[in-house]
């Protein structure tokens, strides 16, 4: 199963690798390209056995995804619980302000660090989280403006949007054939919303969850619990 969600890991990087974006994004790195070797070993981790629930976030952190090739990937979470460990090279071009170290990279990926903390707290280990359980971004890439500011996919010229769309939502199609989850968990309502338009056709089940991002001021207090209460709420957990 992992060798499926490797192959169309590979296809969709090279397929948004073909995709143009103009100003005012400048920058735009893909984990799947120079995180490859970690990415490939958390499917091989995570994707062994068919799962009650994706969760679905939107697209790499600077200090997560970004960083390590694992949605979310909050260092820590990645390197201790999931005992990944490979080489990360440098996109090309790398913005001055946006550094790829790494699992050197000293800065917390907050999201991830509340998301995976979370899964640490309630599963007694990431093997048995990964027994039911996956976690996905929906677009892989990181979108820079030229002073290095963060530009998320809803951001994105309309035309821009509708092209990465399209592979997106075929990739997650893909993801749900591959992995035949009973639910589709979006964290935050920009996964969930895709979800609903790619997956209307497919039996499967779709929620949400409060994303857990420090700009949201709800998420400032208690992500945890508020997340843990909407999973109970919608019978997932």
């Amino acid at each position: 199963m992992s060798d499926s969600l490797t192959k169309a890991a590979k296809k969709l990087s090279e397929v948004v690798n073909s995709l143009s974006f103009g100003e005012p994004t400048s920058f735009i790195y893909n984990p799947l390209d120079y995180a490859w070797s970690i990415h490939q070993s958390y499917l091989e981790l995570a994707g062994r056995t068919k799962k009650k629930v994706i969760f679905l976030g939107m697209n790499p952190g600077p200090f997560g995804m970004a960083q390590t090739g694992v949605p979310f990937g909050e260092i820590p979470a990645v390197r201790d619980w999931m005992g990944l460990m490979g080489a990360v090279k440098k996109p090309n071009p790398e913005h001055p302000k946006r550094p790829v170290e790494g699992l050197n990279c000293q800065k917390s990926e907050v999201s991830g660090r509340r998301l995976w903390g979370l899964f640490a707290e309630r599963f007694e280990s990431a093997e048995t989280f990964f027994k039911d359980h996956f976690v996905a971004n929906y677009c892989p890439l990181v979108f820079m403006e030229d002073t290095g500011r963060n530009r998320t996919p809803d951001k994105l010229p309309a035309e821009e949007r509708k092209e990465l769309e399209k592979v997106c939502d075929q990739h997650l199609r893909e993801l749900v054939e591959i992995l035949d989850p009973v639910w589709l968990v979006g964290v935050g309502g920009f996964a969930r919303k895709r979800a609903e338009e790619a997956l209307c056709n497919m039996d499967i089940k779709i929620g949400s969850i409060l994303h857990p991002s420090p700009a949201s001021p709800a998420a400032n207090r208690g992500w945890a619990e508020a997340a843990t209460k909407q999973m109970h709420e919608q019978k997932i957990w």
